[in-house]
């Protein structure tokens, strides 16, 4: 009898932990160590770094040397994030550094990411070519996250659910060797055979594993973001904003790490706020290189998710009521930040006059941080191939050839910086392969006339669009549907007209098909589709007669 009792204690005690278990199932998993993106290596602490120094003293004055160059690349920024555009917080947080480059240089009204997501546009900032012409079409996911992001997203829309290709998974190649062929030819590649110095600061996201990483693409050094947290999270200078809504924020927090590597040497924790820490870093290269040509290529993380601003920041918005909205205006502010303290680096070092200075987006902001005017006056957001997704801010200045205040308005892409960037150092394009950007540049100064695209793309597998001519199509297979936007009489994409204008959609699909002949297929498989709402944020409430897309990853 007593064996008994003991019997039933032990399956009553099994029977609660197994209810305990399934109902934190996933909250368990993604905390199990590493098992989402598998990044357990150890992360040191804080050291000093050195960039490789230049010359003492430079054989030329910077104005008859080759121009340096400087791209900076925000990640997730909208387009109304920048006040030239409006500003976050209804223009209550301002951005004149970051507007600084287009006042003193051009502006470039419809400036195009590559893609609604970061990977693939990076790949062509890098090539000048469609990513998809060498199988870059999706975005490289941990496995693990890939796997769990189905469980995730139950529940949050209950009209439509993400789905996994768990086959395709099984047979994907691991997140660290899902990257870009070392068979292209990157703008550092480019640029170093003419004698530039190369330097990439922060993310890169274009493979992890020998052949892939910065260092095997062209550049000379590389401080490489190695996971993904501005600060520890219980750091005393950091303010957290959990969006608990979200299926990405819940693989971040528990899976990211505060780390960076150095010329691909192991990790180390940064000895300051990620967006000060990779500026303070830059303006160090900048004064290591001052004395020769160099391409500096610095890839922010911020605005990225998980959203964590500096303390003094935050302080400094106490106007702002809504935490979330706080918070990532703050990450807005130290964005400003940087900009500004790179544009004044260049001025002490002399080099202003002649650096040409990019500023730009990977692609539109995000809607599953739940803010709902961030891409304003466009639909859509990252992910999406609505304008919200892909019409980002565009800015460039090179005092010594483009002319300041200037405004261009015809679309213009993230490939065109690297025919840009060449041609600016004097260095020859690949003659094996097609290169897609232009030169804008004798666009800019009205020594070309016409426009520098008369026909742009975007693919994510089945989802789909081309801009031709001031008409942009969008074709889907899930949903099933075609969306035709006159964009020179309707920017924001409010009238589809697809069953009205017969003749058009059909020559529009005909360039669709014909560009898509032209493309690799893809190096690795799409193994999620998600759904993502064209006009609500993820934190607002769906209905079944919400406009939506399916992205494949």
């Amino acid at each position: 009898m007593k064996w008994i009792k003991v019997l039933g204690a032990l399956a009553l005690v099994l029977v609660v932990l197994g209810v305990i278990g399934w109902t934190f199932r996933l909250q368990i998993l993604l905390r199990a160590p590493g098992i989402v993106m598998r990044i357990t290596d150890p992360i040191g602490p804080p050291r000093d770094i050195t960039w490789s120094p230049g010359p003492e003293r430079a054989e030329s004055p910077p104005e008859r040397r080759p121009p340096n160059i400087v791209l900076v690349l925000a990640d997730d920024l909208g387009f109304n994030d920048v006040t030239l555009h409006g500003g976050a917080a209804d223009g209550s947080v301002p951005t004149p550094h970051i507007d600084s480059i287009a006042r003193d240089g051009v502006r470039f009204e419809n400036g195009y990411a590559g893609n609604a997501v970061c990977a693939p546009s990076r790949a062509m900032i890098l090539t000048g070519r469609y990513s998809t012409r060498f199988g870059f079409e999706f975005t490289p996911t941990p496995k693990g996250m890939a796997l769990l992001a189905p469980m995730f997203h139950a529940g949050r829309d209950p009209l439509r659910r993400a789905d996994v290709d768990r086959e395709a998974a099984r047979n994907m190649p691991s997140f660290g060797e899902m990257g870009m062929s070392s068979d292209e030819i990157t703008i550092a590649e480019a640029l170093r055979s003419r004698g530039y110095r190369t330097l990439h600061v922060g993310k890169w996201h274009l493979g992890r594993t020998e052949g892939f990483r910065p260092r095997d693409q062209g550049f000379d050094e590389s401080l490489l973001m190695y996971s993904g947290k501005y600060l520890p999270d219980d750091h005393p200078e950091v303010v957290n904003s959990k969006q608990d809504f979200d299926p990405i924020d819940a693989f971040l927090w528990p899976n990211l790490r505060f780390g960076v590597s150095f010329n691909d040497g192991e990790a180390f924790e940064p000895d300051a706020y990620l967006t000060d820490y990779f500026t303070e870093q830059s303006v160090a290269a900048i004064a290591a290189n001052r004395n020769r040509p160099f391409f500096l290529y610095l890839a922010h993380w911020a605005p990225h998710t998980p959203l964590q601003a500096l303390r003094a920041d935050y302080e400094a918005l106490a106007h702002i009521q809504d935490h979330t909205l706080r918070v990532y205006a703050a990450m807005i502010r130290s964005l400003d930040r940087s900009v500004e303290r790179i544009l004044a680096a260049l001025e002490e070092n002399g080099l202003s006059e002649n650096t040409l200075v990019v500023f730009t987006s990977d692609n539109g902001g995000a809607g599953y941080i739940g803010l709902p005017d961030i891409n304003r006056p466009y639909r859509g957001w990252k992910l999406t191939l609505f304008e919200g997704g892909t019409h980002v801010p565009f800015f460039a200045r090179w005092p010594a050839r483009i002319p300041a205040d200037a405004r261009f308005a015809a679309p213009v892409s993230h490939m065109d910086l690297f025919t840009t960037f060449a041609a600016a150092a004097d260095a020859p394009l690949p003659d094996d392969r097609p290169i897609d950007g232009v030169d804008l540049l004798p666009h800019v100064r009205g020594e070309t006339p016409a426009d520098p695209h008369p026909v742009l793309f975007w693919t994510e597998g089945f989802y789909r669009s081309v801009l031709a001519h001031g008409w942009k199509l969008q074709v889907s297979q899930r949903p099933d549907k075609e969306w035709l936007f006159d964009l020179r009489n309707d920017p924001t994409e409010q009238r589809n007209v697809a069953g009205a204008q017969p003749e058009r959609l059909a020559a529009l699909r005909a360039l669709l098909e014909a560009h898509a002949a032209e493309q690799a297929p893809p190096a690795w498989p799409s193994i999620i589709q998600m759904p993502v709402s064209i006009d609500k944020t993820l934190a607002e409430p769906q209905h079944p007669d919400d406009e939506y897309i399916y992205w494949p990853n």
